[in-house]
């Protein structure tokens, strides 16, 4: 298979396209490491199910429902009907359930009920996800109206200003209760743990039970509880293989907090896994990213296995030894500065296996933990995923994307020339320092920002990244060739902040993921402050971004990186929601239309996801394993079958 059949091999659908990563030096890994990079996948592939209910609480029972129907359909499947079906299915597969990966309304499928209905009168009742004593007919009454009905649910992540954004998300976090019930009851338990609190509500459902608030926590003898048993036992195994003692300690400690569903087990695995820095092998699993709950309280379930890029950490581990430069030459105020910035890690990462709220859709860069006390006494890991970006660089080669939206050649070329390096770079010290630099006040509650926390954090890293790639440090590092590199990283984030990240919003949507805030915010409040140093022009009828004093552009991003640290530092709620709403939020139509046609004429799917390898173990006469074989043969539909197939314990 040549390389670039490889990235391509995936299938495009509706908005996405898929690709598939490779594992690259894999084969030099010794069978010990290879038993624990298994071992570790099978434990991130088994969460999959969670992080589906999580999404809504009717998923699972639709995708089980969809899969039947795919499997057992009698009916022709060339029909604009069965497509529509297929193309339905593919994006619940891709989404984790019936809401967008990333704006998070509900999709809603082109054929009608009736082909749906004749669909499961072809299946036999005995499989379908039906509760007990309920009837097929009943079953489909509850269920047509979340597939079928705009206005009944439609929402996994509502972020409007001015409403309950409980009430009306349709994420399975809550039952029950309003947003100021929810804010109150974690406040109380703050206030009895004012020293270092757990992250309260991360591990479990908040309902009202006969008027009592009640968690549900989510561990092994409690909600979840089939899923993560499965998941302690192939950790139980990964253990058994580990490369050193603290990584041992540290799985063991994982298999505690999913025993006892306590979170201070939780922040002390966090504060273990933060010391282990000799394993070549590394993994992410559990309740992590809080992005999927409208008040970042909730943690969506999520796996990654990964193992060290030797070469290219090195890029990571300069910037992580001078870590305490960067955060002393910050332009922000000195109160909001740390004195001491303890445990800075930083790594370049081949992933192994995707799980969960990284499945089929993965981050590019992570940095944990989150809770912010643990960063400031103990650090953080950060690591930047490098055959997941390498994936999406070659294909985004010569899509016709850069001749579309860039102003001219010349801006091409400075492109094309640094763009991937830059990149990286941003990615890096998104990841490595800006989410770990700063501190907040002596006390302000971590979660004062609320809704708007998620926003105006990765704000604060993408700002941090930004000051410092035109820093003359990172030439001296060498981790850029020359002084005009950060230009294209400059002009590429104000491109897709202002215009292109538009691609990704359906005509008379308003902007809701948080990265993509955080976007708007930065390019937009440049952009209004601006005093000539960016334009927005129009030339054959489009529009076009141009800048013409990049050295000016840094000072307006130490400018807002000084304000939105303030606003962090010290949990003003107010500014943070004004700086949202105002530049954040809202969509220029007409502007819209445009980027929206440019786009359409490229044939460029805007979201992109990848298929998992299936590792296959290899065993001796004795039933010995003796290797692990990486096999990327397997189609989307056969990967999405299987994984429903032998890793379905909640369904």
């Amino acid at each position: 298979m040549k390389q670039d059949d490889f990235v391509y091999s995936g299938e495009r659908f509706a908005d996405l396209q898929m690709l598939r990563y490779r594992l690259n030096g894999f084969e030099d890994l010794t069978i010990q490491q290879k038993k624990l990079v298994y071992y570790l996948s099978e434990a991130t592939l088994c969460g999959r199910d969670i992080t589906t209910d999580q999404f809504g609480k009717y998923n699972l029972q639709i995708r089980k429902l969809m899969e039947l129907v795919y499997l057992h359909y009698k009916g022709s499947r060339q029909t604009d009907d069965y497509k529509q079906f297929e193309t339905y299915l593919k994006r619940l597969w891709f989404s984790n359930g019936i809401y967008h990966h990333y704006g998070c309304e509900k999709f809603l499928p082109g054929f009608d009920e009736e082909f749906l209905r004749s669909a499961i009168a072809d299946i036999n009742p005995e499989l379908l996800p039906i509760r007990e004593g309920q009837s097929v007919e009943d079953f489909c009454q509850e269920l047509f109206p979340v597939i079928f009905n705009p206005d009944v649910l439609p929402k996994r992540v509502n972020k409007e200003d001015g409403v309950d954004l409980v009430k009306t998300s349709a994420c399975n976090f809550y039952e029950g209760v309003s947003q100021q019930e929810v804010e109150n009851f974690y406040a109380r338990l703050k206030a009895q743990n004012a020293d270092n609190p757990p992250s309260y509500g991360l591990n479990s459902k908040l309902c009202k039970e006969e008027g009592v608030l009640t968690e549900k926590v989510w561990k092994k003898d409690g909600m979840y509880g089939k899923a993560i048993e499965r998941i302690v036992f192939w950790l139980q195994k990964a253990a058994d293989v580990a490369e050193n003692d603290q990584q041992k300690k540290v799985i063991q400690l994982l298999i505690n907090y999913y025993e006892t569903g306590d979170l201070r087990v939780f922040d002390e695995y966090s504060i273990e896994w933060l010391k282990e820095l000799d394993g070549h092998i590394d993994f992410i699993n559990g309740f992590i990213e809080v992005y999927g709950d409208p008040l970042g309280l909730k943690g969506s379930w999520e796996g990654l296995v990964e193992y060290k890029d030797l070469e290219a950490t090195k890029r990571t581990q300069t910037i992580s030894q001078n870590a305490q430069w960067f955060e002393d030459h910050s332009p922000v105020d000195s109160r909001f500065k740390k004195k001491e910035v303890k445990g800075v890690t930083a790594n370049v990462i081949c992933a192994a296996m995707l799980g969960g709220d990284e499945y089929p859709s993965t981050a590019i860069g992570i940095n944990l933990p989150n809770a912010d006390w643990i960063r400031a006494q103990y650090g953080s890991k950060s690591i930047t995923i490098a055959n997941i970006t390498d994936a999406y660089n070659k294909a985004a080669h010569g899509n016709g994307f850069k001749e579309e939206f860039v102003v001219d050649e010349r801006t091409r070329r400075m492109i094309e020339k640094y763009g991937d390096v830059c990149d990286d770079l941003h990615t890096d010290l998104h990841e490595c320092l800006g989410h770990g630099s700063g501190q907040l006040l002596p006390g302000v509650d971590p979660d004062a920002l609320k809704a708007y926390g998620n926003t105006i954090e990765e704000a604060r890293a993408d700002l941090f990244g930004l000051y410092y790639i035109a820093d003359e440090k990172l030439v001296e590092l060498g981790l850029v060739p020359d002084k005009k590199a950060y230009q294209s990283q400059y002009y590429t984030y104000m491109l897709n902040g202002l215009m292109t990240q538009l691609t990704r919003i359906r005509p008379g949507h308003q902007i809701e993921e948080a990265h993509m805030r955080n976007r708007a915010l930065i390019a937009r409040w440049v952009y209004e402050h601006s005093k000539g140093e960016v334009s927005m022009i129009r030339r054959d009828g489009k529009t076009f971004l141009l800048i013409h004093d990049y050295q000016a552009l840094r000072g307006l991003f130490a400018q807002l990186l000084a304000e939105v640290q303030r606003i962090k530092s010290e949990g003003d709620f107010e500014a943070a929601r004004a700086l949202v709403e105002r530049y954040a939020v809202k969509v220029d139509k007409e502007l819209h239309d445009e980027v929206l046609a440019r786009y359409a004429k490229l044939n460029i799917a805007p979201y992109k996801g990848f298929l998992n390898p299936w590792l296959k173990p290899v065993y001796d006469a004795e039933s010995e394993m003796v290797d692990v074989e990486v096999d990327y043969s397997e189609s989307y539909a056969e990967q999405m079958l299987r994984y429903s197939r032998d890793y379905g314990f909640l369904i």
